[in-house]
């Protein structure tokens, strides 16, 4: 089921983007978060008035996807950076593009005109999510993430409405 996240999700949510921050580079943080960094997350994209959604399996979250401000100066109010993590045990069932297809949905309601996704490379799961959906490559910086002592490339992939 899917459906917009709660602030009682924060704790599973943490659970899942830990993984990632411990385990891969598909996230550049590297401390662990809390459920209370969790929960001041979902603040601020629900202050904003842009989704974020779950997608849970008998009341556990499997995955979820979120948009958040591009950038802050004023001229970009109208795009917005997406991101979706899925628990590494839901991977391979289709739920990844399913959140990003109703997290687009979503955001095709608001005054959004861009949509833009930031990918560690080489990671060519997600790449094929985000062109799956329609997204373009549209901009590639070499080596601008350090983590595990090795240098990572960023691409990003946009799609205007």
């Amino acid at each position: 089921m899917m459906r917009s996240v709660s602030y009682r999700d924060a704790e599973q949510i943490t659970a899942i983007y830990n993984y990632y921050v411990e385990h891969t580079v598909v996230t550049f943080e590297e401390e662990i978060v809390s459920s209370a960094d969790i929960t001041k997350r979902i603040e601020k994209v629900l202050a904003l008035n842009l989704p974020w959604i779950v997608v849970e399996e008998q009341g556990v979250i499997l995955g979820y996807a979120y948009a958040g401000k591009w950038r802050e100066r004023s001229a970009y109010r109208f795009s917005v950076e997406t991101t979706v993590y899925l628990a590494p045990d839901a991977q391979g069932r289709g739920l990844g593009t399913a959140l990003y297809h109703e997290l687009i949905e979503q955001l095709k309601a608001l005054e959004v005109n861009a949509v833009i996704g930031g990918v560690t490379l080489p990671n060519d799961a997600s790449v094929a999510l985000h062109e799956k959906i329609g997204m373009k490559k549209v901009g590639h910086f070499p080596e601008v993430g350090f983590k595990f002592d090795q240098w990572f490339d960023v691409g990003f992939w946009q799609l205007n409405f």
